[in-house]
């Protein structure tokens, strides 16, 4: 009998790194591992107790005192490992419900296939599980050519957010004249909810370690790069131990002495997603990008030939090669093959990564997998492809997840960040965020990025701050096309899709802001009026005696009044009321 216990970055945060020293403290007999993500980030700390016949007892929201116990009923028994999952039943209250099995039971998992499974420390349990096998194949059984033409037959599209064929970047840096070249791993993960390839690579860093030799293999590289973010501490130190473990193995040398592989922390710039601006980064440059053609295929890292794929790419090479293009191809659509990992995040009762065959529908994944809108709320809309992206109206839930259906409707693909909004939601106030965001990440190079976003960003805080006037959503609608025909690369040139897709979809909250000042989700603080119903307020004085700002006056026993002037609009007033007599327009 042996103890899983998740210890990907939300595990941990969660507490699992307390539960995990409780349980290695408790029982020094047994084996305590730990594993990545499982995907359910909601349920953190989780620990799965794995019996001698191969049957597993999953338990959630694992506290310190829950761990204690599970020690103690493990560690009564003398011959360890001897024990029957009933006698496990005073921790019944921490074990998973059937419908959150069914989070995992309704995916499909390849790029995630080994996170929260095995020990992402230990090269043994990835081997176990075929890891390197497919590496093995591709340099004793098949040529580079035969490598890339594998990869075309499964119609991988690049999973960082454009959809390119990976076949043909590899192909095409396989061609280049160059004394050297290089097989460069994007994890410069900056979208705003997104956690895929942090994840990936906390719980299978082999796994993507394996996908890059692959594509090095193929193409002709001597040396790998891993770009990840110097915030992900977790990933870092996993992919350092991974490396660490192949070169002991020689796995390395499989692709001959020479293969070096290494790890350059970037500073976090969302720009640097870009692979230009992060091929100057990598070279010591400020991180900007650069006009096209060459393409890094050509001249990449200092001029020679680069291939540039992101972290669940490559996490999906190997299964590939192992299964056949094929296989691959046989899932999704006709335009969008494969399976799609998806941080799940915002107002949804099961937030974390899920990944699902391409062509599933919108719904299928917030309803079905995420559980639907917490709090007795209803499903609004959905941001996809991060501050590059749309947002998605529920009314287009059925919209399947691929490439082309999603551009259709303003959104993209991107990475794989998705944040599902409920009927609270301000979609004027999401479009300032989200502008805010590449406003601020912009690297300034262009004009109309750097300027364009900035004037579209004091627009959109006009609005929300019950300033907005007559002109003001066309001048965006016009804006929004030159920033996008002007700009550089991808950041500008998709910058202004939250604020199209808003206006698109959700024209009457822009209206009701300008011409009524009034926010219709009652988010936007300038747009308030907090007043109390004479009818239903009973004087006790409680609003009167908690607000901050003494702007509520009123004696004992008789209605209370809320001074306009004085008023704040922070909503203690409408929190602390038993009486629903506080209202909000």
């Amino acid at each position: 009998m042996k103890f899983l216990v998740g210890r990907g970055s939300c595990g941990n945060a969660a507490g699992a790194s307390q539960v995990s020293a409780v349980l290695e403290a408790g029982l020094p007999g047994y084996e305590v591992q730990s594993t990545g993500c499982i995907g359910m980030c909601y349920l953190e700390p989780i620990v799965d107790i794995v019996f001698d016949d191969g049957e597993k007892l999953t338990y959630v929201k694992v506290t310190t005192e829950a761990a204690t116990q599970m020690a103690a009923i493990a560690s009564r028994n003398p011959l360890q490992g001897i024990h029957d999952k009933k006698d496990f039943t005073p921790l019944h209250r921490f074990e998973i419900r059937p419908e959150d099995r069914d989070v995992l039971r309704c995916q499909q998992r390849i790029a995630l296939k080994n996170c929260g499974v095995i020990n992402p420390e230990s090269i043994d349990d990835y081997m176990a599980k075929d890891g390197y096998a497919a590496l093995k194949k591709c340099v004793t059984t098949m040529s580079p050519l035969q490598v890339i033409d594998e990869i075309k037959a499964s119609e991988l599209a690049g999973r960082g957010g454009a959809g390119f064929p990976t076949w043909f970047k590899w192909n095409a840096a396989r061609n280049a004249p160059g004394e050297k070249k290089y097989i460069i791993c994007n994890a410069d993960e900056g979208d705003p909810g997104a956690f895929m390839d942090r994840a990936i690579i906390e719980g299978d860093p082999h796994g993507v370690i394996e996908g890059m030799m692959i594509g090095a293999y193929a193409i002709g590289a001597d040396e790998g790069i891993i770009y990840v973010r110097a915030e992900y501490p977790l990933a870092i130190t996993r992919l350092e131990i991974a490396i660490e473990q192949a070169l002991g193995r020689g796995i390395f040398d499989m692709l001959g002495s020479g293969f070096v592989l290494r790890i350059k922390a970037g500073a976090g710039a969302f720009v640097c997603g870009e692979e230009t601006a992060l091929i100057a980064s990598l070279e010591g440059e400020r991180g900007m990008p650069r006009l096209r053609p060459p393409y890094p295929a050509e001249k990449g890292f200092w001029q020679q030939p680069s291939n540039i794929n992101n972290v669940e790419t490559f996490a999906n090479v190997p299964w590939i090669i192992r299964n056949g293009g094929k296989a691959f191809g046989a899932m999704g659509t006709e335009n969008s093959k494969g399976t799609k990992v998806f941080a799940l995040t915002g107002k949804i009762n099961k937030g974390g990564l899920v990944e699902v065959p391409m062509g599933d529908t919108i719904n299928n994944v917030v309803y079905g997998v995420g559980g639907g809108v917490g709090g007795g709320k209803k499903f609004k809309a959905v941001q996809m492809g991060g501050p590059s992206g749309g947002c998605i109206p529920e009314s287009l839930g059925e919209t399947p997840i691929e490439y082309k259906a999603l551009a259709a409707t303003g959104a993209i693909m991107g990475s794989g960040g998705m944040v599902v909004m409920d009927d609270k939601s301000c979609m004027v106030d999401m479009a300032r965020f989200f502008l805010d965001f590449t406003c601020k990440e912009s690297c300034g190079k262009c004009t109309h990025c750097r300027v364009g976003t900035t004037r579209m960003l004091e627009i959109l805080e006009r609005i929300c701050g019950g300033q907005g006037r007559d002109g003001d959503i066309a001048l965006l609608e016009e804006l929004a096309i030159a920033i996008c025909d002007g700009s550089l690369c991808a950041l500008g040139q998709t910058a202004s899709n939250p604020v199209l897709t808003t206006i698109r979809y959700f024209r009457d909250e822009y209206e009701s802001h300008i011409n009524n000042k009034k926010c219709p989700a009652r988010w936007c603080k300038p747009l308030l009026r907090y007043e109390i119903i004479s009818e239903k307020c009973t004087g006790c004085t409680l609003c009167k005696r908690k607000c901050p700002s003494d702007a509520i006056t009123g004696d004992v026993k008789k209605p209370h009044v809320i001074d306009l002037e004085k008023c704040t609009k922070c909503g203690v007033c409408k929190e602390v009321c038993r009486f629903d007599a506080v209202c909000v327009e």
